[in-house]
C-alpha cells in the first residue's frame, strides 16, 4: 500500500509539473514572447552570458534573425552551425531562426564564406523554367536546413511595375510584372522550401513594386502608383492554400487607409489581408528599425499601432550602423505587456497571434 501511495503521490508532482511548464508556456509573458522577433546584432559567436541568450531563456524570444553580419570570416558554416544551435538548445519552446535568401543582391550567404551562389529572381523570373527554379532553391535550402535555420523570407511577390523601382525592380528582386509569373515561380520556390520543412514568408504586402522611394529611408506613398493588379500573386498563392508566413511592408496608401498610416501599422490594410484576400496565418512586419517607421512613430507608438493592427509578429533586426539604437526584446515585451495591462492593445490580441505562431511552429 505504501508503495501504491509513493507512486501516486510522484504522479500527481509529475503532473503538477507538467501543468506548471504548460501554464507558464501559455501565460502572457510567454504569448507577448512568441511575437518578438530579433536581430542578433554584430554577433558570430553566444557566450553563455550573452544577454540575448538570457532574453531567449526566459522567454522573451519567439525568433532570431540573421544577416552578413553574422557570419563569420573564417570556419564561417561551423561557426553559424554552433551560433544556431546554442539560440536554439537556450530557448523552452520552438525558435524561429530567420534569414533574407531571396538571390541576387539579397543573398547573405554568399560564395566568399564557402556557400553555393544563389541567382536573383528577376534571373529566374526570365528564364521561368520550374527545374531551373527547383534546382536552385533546393541547393539553397540544402544550405539553409545544415545551418540550423528554418525560415526564410521569400519569395518576393511584389510587381516590377515600375522599371525605376530602387528597392525592388531595379535590385532583381522580382520575378517580373505578370502576376501569373510571379505566383508560378513564387509556388516553386515554396514547393522546395517545403520539401525540406523549411518556413517561407510572402513580401511586401500589399506591394513594393511600383513605388517611387525606399522605405528604408524614409515614407513611401504610392497612392498614386499602385495597381490592383499588385494583390494577384497573393490572391493566386492564397488559393492555392499552404502560405506560411505574409510580411507587410511600409509603404503609405491613401486608398487602403485615408490616416496615411504605413501598411505595417495599418489595421485597414491588414484587415484587408485578412478578409478580402481571406488569409488566416501569420503575419509579420518588415524591420520596425526603418526610417519609414522610426523616424515618424516612436518605438513605444509604432509598437503599439502594429499590434493593435493586427501584425502577429514584429522584427527589429539591429541592422543599424548605430549600435545605440539597437533594441532588445526585452525592450519590446516591455512595452507590449505594459500596453496590455492598461488596456491599450487587448489581452485577446496577444492570445490570437500566440495561437497563429503557435500552429506555425508545429508546422516545422
Amino acid at each position: 500500500m505504501k508503495k501504491i501511495w509513493n507512486r501516486l503521490a510522484l504522479l500527481m508532482c509529475m503532473t503538477g509539473t507538467v501543468n506548471a511548464v504548460a501554464q507558464q508556456k501559455d501565460s502572457l509573458d510567454a504569448q507577448i514572447g512568441q511575437m518578438i522577433m530579433i536581430g542578433v546584432g554584430d554577433r558570430t559567436a553566444i557566450s553563455e552570458t550573452d544577454p540575448l541568450l538570457e532574453d531567449i531563456r526566459s522567454g522573451k524570444v519567439g525568433g532570431v534573425v540573421l544577416f552578413e553580419k553574422n557570419i563569420a570570416k573564417t570556419n564561417s558554416r561551423d561557426s553559424m552551425i554552433r551560433m544556431v544551435q546554442t539560440l536554439k538548445e537556450a530557448s523552452p519552446v520552438k525558435l524561429l531562426v530567420s534569414i533574407d535568401e531571396e538571390g541576387g543582391k539579397v543573398h547573405r550567404l554568399k560564395e566568399k564564406y564557402g556557400f553555393p551562389a544563389m541567382p536573383s529572381a528577376d534571373y529566374l523570373g526570365h528564364l521561368d523554367q520550374k527545374d531551373s527554379t527547383l534546382w536552385y532553391n533546393r541547393r539553397l535550402i540544402a544550405t539553409l536546413k545544415d545551418l540550423g535555420i528554418n525560415l526564410n523570407y521569400a519569395p518576393d511577390v511584389d510587381l516590377a511595375t515600375n522599371p525605376d523601382n530602387a528597392p525592388i525592380v531595379k535590385n532583381g528582386r522580382s520575378f517580373g510584372s505578370d502576376p501569373e509569373l510571379v505566383a508560378r515561380q513564387a509556388r516553386y520556390c515554396i514547393e522546395a522550401h517545403h520539401e525540406s520543412g523549411l518556413l517561407t514568408s510572402l513580401k511586401h504586402f500589399p506591394g513594393h513594386g511600383s513605388s517611387k522611394g525606399d522605405t528604408h529611408y524614409g515614407i513611401v506613398d504610392v497612392t498614386e502608383t499602385w495597381s490592383v493588379s499588385e494583390l494577384l500573386p497573393y490572391e493566386r498563392l492564397l488559393r492555392e492554400g499552404d502560405i506560411d508566413i505574409v510580411m507587410v511592408g511600409h509603404m503609405v496608401n491613401r486608398r487602403w487607409d485615408t490616416t496615411m498610416l504605413p501598411a505595417t501599422l495599418s489595421a485597414a490594410t491588414i484587415t484587408m489581408l485578412r478578409t478580402l484576400m481571406g488569409y488566416k496565418g501569420v503575419v509579420c512586419s518588415d524591420d520596425m528599425q526603418m526610417q519609414a517607421i522610426s523616424e515618424h512613430y516612436g518605438l513605444e507608438n509604432a509598437i503599439q499601432l502594429c499590434v493593435n493592427a493586427g501584425l502577429d509578429i514584429i522584427m527589429f533586426a539591429n541592422t543599424l550602423p548605430d549600435r545605440s539604437k539597437y533594441v532588445t526584446a526585452a525592450q519590446v515585451h516591455a512595452i507590449i505587456k505594459k500596453a496590455v495591462l492598461n488596456g491599450t492593445i487587448p489581452r485577446a490580441r496577444i492570445a490570437e497571434a500566440s495561437r497563429r505562431i503557435k500552429a506555425l511552429k508545429e508546422k516545422y
